[in-house]
């Protein structure tokens, strides 16, 4: 899948295999952005040229605040996928998506029996991570598209029912308010990024509804604080999964024609380049 949207937090990390997140800027500081036409589209990270872009924003964002290299995961593959923020052919943010399977999540490293305790329970759960955005062009409506389509990919076409995110302490609140997150476990230091870290949650079927109820209606952000008044009507919903459904019936024919999935041998649910041009 590919994306192209902006997200107003940024991951905290040393090296390449932490990831928390950071507010840069905070998410309810934000612009609302302008009104109208969406200029921006949801790409996928997957041409070399995309990721090189998308590790140079990574880099930018989080050099000045003396953290070491962070850089996208080699293996774009069904347990992992980055989504761009694309305006003017220029990326202006980024978010990377985690499927729970053969590797561990990331909330492993720290909070490894809640996670494990969801596995027992029988929950598909994914997580959120490596989220970028260049501060002077982030709106709400962008990061809003972001977190939407990933949203999509993650519940409405692989069915997954739980999302999971790790932030700063001093940040939860602002994730409970704008996405409807709760808290699942308190703070614990993140070894890999060594610093404090709280484990959050949200239903995706709670997202579902709020999209239902906000999505496509900006002007009552006035008075629903949270963020899913920028998020795509149901009507522009309904379009994005048109897309990426055509897209796959594509790919599975040429599997059948051919014996590989698409031309890059890459599985058919990111097949599609533009997931949203609005």
């Amino acid at each position: 899948m590919k994306s192209s949207t902006i997200f107003a937090a940024s991951v905290l990390a040393r090296g390449t295999g932490g990831h928390m997140l950071v507010q840069d800027p905070r998410i309810d500081l934000l612009p609302d952005g302008p009104a109208g036409q969406r200029r921006f589209k949801i790409k996928t990270a997957e041409s070399e040229d995309r990721r090189s872009r998308v590790n140079s924003l990574l880099k930018d964002r989080y050099a000045w605040r003396g953290y070491g290299q962070v850089t996208l995961p080699t293996d774009q593959s069904v347990h992992k996928f980055t989504l761009t923020a694309v305006e003017a052919d220029v990326t202006i943010g980024t978010i990377t998506v985690s499927f729970d399977g053969l590797s561990k999540l990331s909330a492993d490293d720290a909070f490894g029996p809640e996670v494990g305790e969801l596995r027992r329970q029988g929950r598909k759960i994914c997580e959120f991570t490596k989220l970028a955005i260049d501060p002077s062009v982030g709106t709400k409506r962008v990061l809003a598209a972001l977190f939407h389509v990933a949203y999509i990919v993650a519940h409405r076409v692989r069915g997954y029912d739980m999302l999971l995110i790790e932030v700063n302490p001093r940040h939860e609140r602002y994730y409970e308010r704008m996405l409807g997150c709760q808290v699942l476990a308190g703070e614990r230091m993140n070894k890999s990024v060594n610093a404090p870290a709280v484990l959050l949650g949200v239903e995706f079927e709670y997202i579902k509804a709020q999209i239902g109820e906000f999505g496509g209606q900006p002007e009552r952000a006035s008075r629903e604080r949270s963020l899913y008044p920028f998020a795509f009507s149901l009507r522009e919903e309904a379009a994005v999964i048109s897309r990426m459904l055509d897209k796959q019936r594509i790919a599975q024919r040429r599997l059948t024609d051919t014996g590989h999935p698409d031309a890059n041998g890459r599985p058919s649910d990111f097949a599609a380049p533009d997931l949203s041009g609005y």
